[in-house]
């Protein structure tokens, strides 16, 4: 069993704590006007009339992972892989309050699929951006933190495992991007405490400039 700092766990709890109570908070602002006062109050409401305190799809589906990699699964196989496809699909079948519309059309689409699930939702990805020509949004992103936990110490798994389970909704080069950065991001926050700058040799070359010129503005 590899061995952790009580600092460094500590900050994994905190990854994902700190997930669902920022989710919960920001749900009742999200694509409306900020508080006027600057305080932020975890009431509920938002874009799926939650309960105060309750959190979105965002962290909802981040959890579907999380079941996933807590028992010990390697997330990079296709069985881990199936397993998170199942719970996606579960939880999609409880009626969520919101979900994104990417998410949404290709979940959809995957239940009229045969094969197995995490077959079925990435073909459905593909398909569901073959006819739209586009499915980088940020579905895939905001679910991504549990990757690197269950990856700490291993960055090359932890970069395949963070694109491969993007590609299960979203098909597009550059959502499994921007789950690849955040997810290394988040990794070696975790072990070292520190803010870190982005790793942009893990992205494929002819696509760096592009992110490079993100970060920056980003910056």
């Amino acid at each position: 069993m590899e061995q952790f700092t009580a600092e460094q766990m500590d900050r994994a709890a905190g990854v994902l704590i700190g997930q669902a109570c920022g989710d919960a908070l920001g749900v009742p602002y999200e694509f409306g006007a900020p508080p006027s006062d600057g305080r932020p109050v975890m009431k509920g409401g938002g874009l799926g009339n939650y309960a105060p305190g309750e959190w979105s799809d965002d962290t909802q589906m981040a959890l579907c992972i999380a079941e996933v990699a807590a028992t010990g699964a390697d997330l990079t196989e296709t069985s881990a892989l199936d397993d998170i496809a199942v719970k996606f699909e579960q939880w999609y079948a409880t009626g969520p309050a919101d979900i994104g519309i990417q998410t949404q059309r290709v979940l959809g689409l995957a239940a009229r699929l045969d094969g197995p699930p995490s077959t079925r939702l990435t073909e459905a990805s593909r398909q569901v951006h073959d006819q739209t020509g586009r499915s980088a949004g940020n579905g895939a992103l905001m679910r991504t933190s549990p990757v690197a936990l269950a990856y700490l110490n291993d960055p090359d798994r932890a970069v395949e495992a963070a694109r491969t389970i993007a590609a299960l909704t979203h098909h597009d080069p550059l959502a499994g991007d921007s789950c690849v950065l955040w997810t290394d991001l988040i990794r070696r926050a975790v072990l070292d405490g520190e803010l870190v700058q982005a790793d942009l040799e893990l992205i494929p070359a002819g696509r760096r400039d592009y992110w490079a010129g993100l970060v920056a503005d980003a910056e």
